[in-house]
């Protein structure tokens, strides 16, 4: 219409992106300051920032061998003994919670193949009223197989039947051991009353072993994180992973052996010339991991283990 029209200049992209970064950093500044006036949080330092690891607290496990090559059992971590039979790893067991029970302490132990011996425990100095033993040996129920009709006619009972043929007897009473394991774990660990909480799975097969769930592990290591509970796992294989903080493999040596020619009413050694009382072996413990703070210098050690009726 013959009007003049002015028109103001566009800020460019450029600019534009500059200030809003600008008012970004300024806004973060400002909730940084105010979250910093609170008095609760002053004192709170990140993760990152933070020079020394806080370490966990160490207890003895009863051989000085073993505590010079992995300074101790760790409160709130998971340490694994893995090791073939007759390798020592009981041995190890049986002094850990003798050593924790005169502390005082009181112990648990889930036994998941009923195979803990408690005269051995007695004569390794361990004290029976400050233990809770866990029997996980029960056998699992029998089933009956499907009738012939049931397989013929029904598709459900061609898988039950199937499935029974492909789970054995020896896995079925492997899993409901390792079952009734977890539920017990599980429950030991809510208590926070424990000093220390060991789990014998030495004569679980390590296939069977491989198949508890590494959430399993990740809930263990958790639940007794911020707890003065020791949890002690043995094995055949190592299966917690990342979980455990201390990983340590036993291996034993025969030292000396006495024939089976005995006084008194025992048999002699010309009825049975094949057998032998074992006396005295050497166990090598070996340092595969460690995540804890301590640097060890060196990665294995050794010490003797004596039977009962050896003096």
């Amino acid at each position: 219409m013959g009007r003049p029209f002015i028109f103001s200049p566009q800020p460019s992209p450029r600019s534009s992106g500059e200030k809003t970064a600008e008012e970004t950093a300024k806004k973060i500044a400002e909730i940084l300051a105010q979250v910093g006036a609170i008095p609760k949080l002053a004192a709170v330092v990140p993760a990152s920032h933070l020079d020394v690891r806080p370490a966990p607290e160490m207890v003895s496990s009863g051989i000085p061998q073993l505590d010079s090559l992995t300074g101790g059992l760790a409160r709130g971590c998971l340490t694994e003994i893995c090791g073939t039979a007759s390798s020592g790893r009981t041995s190890l067991l049986l002094r850990a919670l003798a050593r924790a029970t005169q502390r005082g302490e009181v112990c648990a132990l889930v036994d998941a193949s009923d195979a803990f011996d408690p005269t051995s425990a007695a004569a390794a100095g361990m004290e029976m009223n400050r233990l809770l033993w866990v029997r996980c040996g029960e056998k699992y129920p029998s089933r009956k197989p499907p009738s012939p009709a049931l397989r013929a006619d029904s598709s459900v009972g061609r898988f039950s039947s199937w499935k029974n043929q492909w789970k054995t007897p020896e896995r079925q009473r492997c899993e409901s051991q390792l079952g009734q394991m977890l539920k017990v774990t599980d429950l030991l660990l809510q208590s926070n009353g424990f000093g220390m909480i060991a789990l014998d799975l030495g004569d679980v097969p390590a296939q069977s072993a491989r198949r508890i769930p590494l959430a399993s592990w990740f809930r263990f290591r958790r639940a007794i994180e911020h707890t003065p509970t020791a949890m002690l796992v043995l094995e055949q294989q190592p299966i917690a992973g990342s979980c455990s903080s201390v990983l340590v493999k036993v291996s034993g040596k025969k030292l000396s052996a006495v024939s089976s020619q005995l006084s008194g009413n025992r048999l002699l050694h010309s009825e049975l010339p094949h057998s032998e009382l074992l006396e005295q072996f050497e166990i090598t413990a070996e340092l595969l991991r460690s995540r804890l703070e301590r640097k060890p210098a060196q990665s294995t050690a050794s010490f003797n283990s004596r039977a009962a009726w050896a003096g």
